[in-house]
């Protein structure tokens, strides 16, 4: 006979769901949030399962920083696969079967993994952001498909579940598809410490820019490369770093060579982040042109360093991560974030100055900080309450 589970003692067992790890070729800051916060549940005594998609070189099974993986299925089956696994672990079968989650997080990136179905009230709904400008780069068919699932089918499913996202501005958006703002709690993003050897080279003597970044279309990285090529030929010596990989990377490399500029831009693709961390240290300034973010853990990652960020107003969580005029600049079009940039290049105090905000602020975040506000929100839904606001 199965006990009745305690809901005063807090959740135990926590299973995590998303459609890739950190570990993958084109993981990014999404992935990284609920790697890290995983590591810091399993780090506090909590069993931490993730299921995600299996990718070339990955083991079907590992356990990184105390979180036990299970990976199956690709880009798009990796929902059916985990749905399968999730309805066998109920009857004590398949690769999740000794998960036995108090509380399951159901990441949707665009699409859940309808982890309700087989785990009912325990789930919570991790949205990072809502997709509605990304949508439309799958098809037209796919594109309304999922965007149906995303903006009406979800919320009505979700009705009575506790969701979880990670900026103000973000959760706007979710109130605006139908979620109540009582089940909407706001987890920001956490740092990891800049490594030490990270901090050893000096800044570039020469005007730098860095973007940190999956390379997909809606990151909109086309826009760099059109303001490097304005630039250029009033700053002869201007240089682009591209720290990250994604399918979009030879288009962009066929793009910088069609604006003649394959010379000023460096594609570091995906690195370590040792790595990472000395390309930007090097920098002068970040840009972040994407059409949409969540938060932007690279904005954070770039202020560690003073370095401040150039980003989209439109974005949505860059008006949460980037305080406009204080940290880094928000800007409305890819004109003015040309303008923007040269501005901060050729204005050393200006540029000085809201780096030191920016290195000030970063200070505010770290992951057992974000992981101890998402313990809050896990324990609540354990106990059947719900959570709101900034966590």
């Amino acid at each position: 006979m199965t006990s009745t589970p305690d809901r005063h003692r807090g959740v135990r067992s926590v299973l995590l769901l998303c459609w890739r790890d950190s570990g993958h070729p084109q993981g990014g800051g999404s992935e990284a949030y609920l790697q890290r916060i995983g590591a810091q549940l399993a780090a506090d005594g909590v069993r931490v399962t993730l299921r995600t998609a299996q990718y070339p070189g990955a083991p079907r099974r590992e356990t990184v920083d105390g979180v036990r993986i299970s990976r199956g299925g690709g880009p798009y089956s990796v929902y059916i696969w985990a749905g399968l696994a999730m309805v066998l672990a109920r009857i004590g079968l398949g690769p999740l079967r000794r998960a036995r989650p108090d509380v399951v997080i159901d990441t949707q990136n665009g699409i859940p993994f309808l982890a309700r179905l087989a785990y009912g009230r325990r789930v919570v709904l991790l949205v990072h952001h809502c997709h509605r400008e990304q949508w439309p780069v799958a098809g037209p068919v796919l594109g309304r498909l999922g965007w149906f699932i995303e903006s009406k089918l979800s919320p009505w499913m979700h009705k009575r579940h506790q969701y979880v996202t990670v900026s103000l501005p973000s959760a706007r958006d979710l109130t605006e598809l139908g979620v109540a703002p009582p089940r909407i709690a706001v987890v920001r993003n956490g740092l990891d410490e800049v490594p030490e050897a990270a901090l050893q080279a000096g800044r570039s003597a020469t005007p730098r820019v860095a973007v940190l970044s999956r390379l997909v279309p809606h990151k909109q990285i086309e826009d760099a490369l059109d303001a490097v090529a304005a630039l250029r030929p009033r700053m002869p010596d201007l240089h682009l770093d591209i720290v990250g990989g994604g399918w979009w990377h030879q288009p962009l490399v066929d793009y910088a060579a069609l604006l003649g500029i394959s010379d000023a831009v460096t594609f570091h693709g995906h690195v370590d982040d040792a790595t990472k961390h000395q390309v930007v240290h090097r920098a002068w300034v970040h840009v972040l042109p994407s059409r949409k973010e969540g938060w932007g853990l690279a904005v954070v990652e770039a202020a560690q360093h003073g370095v401040p960020t150039i980003g989209y107003e439109s974005s949505g969580g860059l008006a949460d991560s980037i305080v406009d005029g204080v940290t880094g600049t928000l800007v409305a079009d890819r004109d003015e974030m040309i303008d923007k940039l040269e501005l901060l290049l050729r204005d050393e105090e200006l540029r000085t100055g809201l780096g030191d905000k920016a290195q000030a602020r970063s200070g505010d975040f770290s992951w057992p900080q974000s992981a101890r506000a998402m313990r809050t929100v896990l324990d609540a839904v354990h106990r059947g309450t719900r959570v709101s606001g900034l966590v």
